[in-house]
């Protein structure tokens, strides 16, 4: 992959994803502990307690520290004249071409944790879908969702 996009997406993005992997791997080490409360009362095996434990480490190791991290290093952009390449992917990586042409609209996305670290998301609707950019300096998002935005109307009064 020589030639991929060639804006990577903030670094802070790797640190909202691990509090949101954080966050999902409390959810489950609750319901660690009600599923160990139900082992206890039911006299169920008493290994099933390690199997829990295991259980709350690999998801925490897998959604804080593995996913984030290969999530953020395959995360891609660029906004040429004509089109916006992404590259995006976990295990497989796709590579996403959307004409500017077929640029309706652009939109910025805030929520509390992105705003926490300064970061928003841009989405950018077409006719067929929605793509998004996530965790991008809040300045850098709004800056280019206007780029965005004057090279579609550009391109529309091309065509």
């Amino acid at each position: 992959m020589d030639n991929q996009p060639k804006n990577q997406i903030s670094r802070k993005g790797l640190t909202v994803w691990r509090v949101y992997g954080s966050m999902e791997t409390a959810v489950l080490a609750l319901l660690a502990v009600g599923a160990g409360v139900l082992t206890y009362f039911f006299e169920w095996p008493q290994w099933l307690y390690a199997l829990y434990g295991g259980v709350i480490l690999l998801f925490g190791f897998l959604f804080i520290y593995l996913f984030p991290k290969i999530r953020w290093q395959r995360w891609r952009y660029e906004v040429r004249e004509q089109e916006i390449e992404l590259q995006h992917g976990l295990f497989v990586v796709t590579r996403t071409l959307v004409p500017m042409v077929r640029v309706q609209h652009v939109d910025t996305e805030q929520g509390p944790i992105l705003r926490k670290y300064d970061l928003a998301e841009i989405s950018i609707s077409t006719a067929a879908t929605t793509h998004t950019i996530p965790a991008l300096i809040t300045a850098e998002a709004d800056e280019l969702r206007a780029r965005i935005s004057v090279l579609a109307r550009v391109a529309e009064d091309d065509v």
